[in-house]
Order: structure tokens, then sequence, then C-alpha cells
């Protein structure tokens, strides 16, 4: 069993009916020689519309004008470069295209499937009989991959009818999409996000909340293209379903991504947090107004994951969020900090006591160009804005090259001594003509 959550590409957000076997070979040569398959993705998934319109025999058949080779052959030529097969079927009547379904067939669909040497199997959920039972369609088609003969992975897609975080992992699934289809639009990932920000919980290792396929890098154009996202609103896409443990699948066209969305697929600070070896879900530590988020990850090697995330709609709406750690179970008497580094550039913001404190704007997941300068502004832990004298004060007394710090107050109870001692060491720094407590050399450090 693979206990990771899922990576690889799916022909259905770019391509929706329009497949054939060049392309899916295409593809599978691209996640090759781009680097895809080293940095994780491993599956080649074909959607609906691959087959005939009819069963024969009783049989699903590819469509021999597509694929003329069948699915057989194409599986091969998939493995032949080190990556797994993924198809499509449905557990209603036909599938949302309006193709034959393994309702009724699981067992022969399943057998079939194996034959062709399947790896993966998106089980869809429309055409659904209103008398049928969910919770069975998905525990028949478990049961026959079971039984198949070979080891398939059942990526479950009920869009969260019957609430299926509370029994898809039990029905034999690997995955349970928990959202409506997902649009190329900065409202449509917004919208999945803030709905199963708080519901990821239940994540475990080998059954994950699938949020639906990526849209990184479709800038509008294909099947679910609207009006499409900026390159920064890629990235915080991707760092949200990297954070939350969604699958991440592919659903732009890789032969034309550019190279700014081609880093953000493949970068290695989020893919990390998403592929640990702990195979945790996040939790929340803190939010404002349902359109900032905080979360935190714990990951192996003692190491924690923290995000920050704005949504808001607001274009000029910029958030300053901070987080404690004794949210993260760091109290300030434990005496333990935290060396922070960014998941996306790997620039080390080095180490932080009590808490951290940066500017987030919207469509970001952090603000890596001003977080330094707002951390010589408020105080790591209370938040509280500082003066200039306060920030020399700290620098005088940890370390002259810090970045962040802390106010009269909080430098008292960190200290144990009282705010009165501290105010009067300030003076006598000043009197002495500490040039620390001067404006200029305030200035020089926030630089």
């Amino acid at each position: 069993m693979n206990y990771k959550s899922p990576m690889g590409w799916n022909s259905w957000n770019t391509f929706g009916s329009h497949i054939n076997e060049k392309l899916i070979m295409e593809i599978t040569d691209r996640l090759v020689s781009e680097g895809d398959q080293e940095a994780g993705y491993e599956y080649v998934i074909i959607d609906d519309c691959w087959s005939l319109r009819e069963r024969v025999d009783g049989k699903l058949v590819a469509d021999p004008e597509l694929f003329p080779n069948g699915m057989k052959a194409l599986a091969d030529y998939v493995h032949s470069k080190g990556l797994k097969f993924g198809m499509y079927s449905c557990a209603g009547f036909k599938t949302c295209a309006g193709y034959p379904s393994s309702y009724g067939h699981e067992f022969e669909d399943a057998k079939q499937f194996a034959e062709w040497g399947v790896d993966y199997l998106k089980y869809d959920f429309c055409n659904f009989p209103e008398s049928g039972n969910a919770k069975n369609a998905y525990l028949t088609m478990a049961v026959a991959l079971r039984n198949s003969g070979r080891k398939i992975f059942l990526a479950a897609c009920n869009w969260g009818v019957q609430d299926p975080a509370k029994w898809m992992r039990s029905r034999g699934a690997g995955s349970y999409r928990s959202t409506g289809d997902i649009f190329d639009v900065p409202k449509s990932y917004k919208d999945i996000f803030v709905s199963q920000v708080e519901n990821v919980e239940g994540n475990a290792p080998g059954c994950y909340n699938d949020m639906d396929m990526l849209i990184v890098g479709m800038h509008g154009n294909g099947n679910v293209g609207i009006g499409g996202c900026t390159d920064e609103q890629y990235l915080q896409h991707f760092a949200m379903w990297a954070f939350l443990g969604s699958p991440l699948i592919i659903g732009a066209d890789i032969r034309k991504l550019d190279e700014v969305n081609k880093a953000t697929l493949l970068n290695q600070g989020l893919i990390s947090i998403h592929q640990d070896a702990d195979c945790r879900p996040p939790f929340v530590v803190g939010k404002v107004d349902g359109q900032k988020y905080i979360l935190a990850k714990l990951l192996s090697g003692n190491r924690v994951a923290i995000g920050f995330f704005n949504v808001d709609a607001k274009d000029d709406w910029v958030q300053i969020m901070s987080v404690s750690f004794d949210d993260l179970g760091i109290h300030s008497e434990c005496g333990m900090g935290l060396r922070l580094k960014d998941a996306v550039t790997g620039e080390d913001y080095g180490v932080f006591y009590d808490g951290y404190r940066l500017k987030i704007a919207p469509d970001q997941s952090a603000d890596r160009r001003t977080g330094d300068q707002v951390m010589d502004e408020y105080c790591r832990k209370c938040g509280k804005e500082l003066t200039h004298d306060e920030i020399a004060l700290y620098k005088k007394i940890y370390n002259r090259g810090a970045k962040d710090f802390l106010c009269i107050s909080c430098s008292s109870q960190y200290l144990q001594v009282s705010e009165e001692l501290l105010l009067t060491k300030m003076q006598e720094f000043k009197d002495m003509g500490c040039t620390l407590f001067s404006s200029s050399s305030i200035s020089e450090g926030l630089a």
C-alpha cells in the first residue's frame, strides 16, 4: 500500500473528451524528461471519454480510433518509462459524459482493468441511482479491485456526498473527493480551500481528502479554463493543496507550461511537506474572518510546517498574521525555539522564540519579501508595534544582528526582570552614547 498522498497527471482539466493514444504517450515522455517523475509525479491518468459508447460482448472497449493499440499497449508504454497507469470509470448507470460505466459490472471491469495493467482507478459518481447506496457502491468496487489480481489504487470521486470523510477509508478507497469540480479561476480554488481547511484532520495514511485536480499553469485554457489565475495565485493554490495533503494531480498541458509554473509544480519544499514520511494532517492554529488561516503540520525529523494563507477578495487588504509557538507545543518556558526556513525559496530566517509574525497580502501563502521588515516593526510575541528604543534595547541585550524583537513588557517576562529595570538600562545605554539608539542605525537595521 502507498500510504502517501498520490501525485500524477490527469487528462480532464485541459483536454476533456479530446484524448488519444499519442497525447498520453507525449505526456508520459514529458513527465520523465521535464523532471516531474523525479519530483514524485508517478501516475498518468486517462479520464472520461476513452471507450466506445456501448459495451462489446459485455466488456468495456477502448475507442479504436483514439487508442488504436488498445489500453494494454498504452499501459505497457507508461510502465516502460517507470510510471504508473490510471483510468476512469463511474459508479452510476453512465459516466458523466454518457459512456458505459461500471454499475453492475464491477467485478468484470476490475478484472479487465487488471489485465490491462491499470494501477489507479478514478471512480466517479454521475448518474447514480436515487435508491442506491453510495457506501456500498464504493465498497463493491474496492472489493472487486482487491479480487482483480492486481494492486489498483481506488480514487473515489463522489464530490462529498454523504460526508465520505467519515466512511470512505473503511470502504477501501485511497482518496475521496470532498468537493465539486475545480475551475481555473481564483474564486474556485479559494472556495474549495475554505470549505475543507477545517475538515482535513481526518486525513490519514492511505486515504486522503481529494480537493480535485490542480489548475496550476492553465491560464484560462482547456476544459475547465475560465479566466485563469496569476502566477502568485497558482503558487498559493499549489501550496494549499500540498499543505492539506490533497492528491497533487496536474491538470495542465505540461508540454506548454511556462517556466514559472513549471517551477511551482516542481517546488521541492512544498512537495516535501506533501510527501512527508509521517503523513500527518495539518491543523488550524489561527483564522481571521474566514479569509485568513494559519495552519501547522507536524513533520518527520522533529520538524513542523507553518502555513499562512490569505484568501481575502480585497486586493488591497494586507493582513499582519502571527502564530504563537504555544499553539505548536513549544511554550516560552521550555527554552526552545524554531529555526524557520521558507518552504518555497529555502531562505533561512534564523531562530525564533515564542512566535512569528509576518505581513501577507491577498492571494499569497506568505509574503517573503516583507517578512523581515514586519518583524522589525512588531513584537514577535504579543504583536505590539515597537518603538526605535525598544528595537535598540533588544539588539543591545540579545543580538545586534537580530531581525525580530520583543517589546519592553515581553522582554521583562522573558528575562524575568522588571520593566523599570529595563527602562533604566535603556537610559544608561543612551547616556553612554550607544549608536544603536540613533534613528539612523535603526533604519540601517531594517535594510
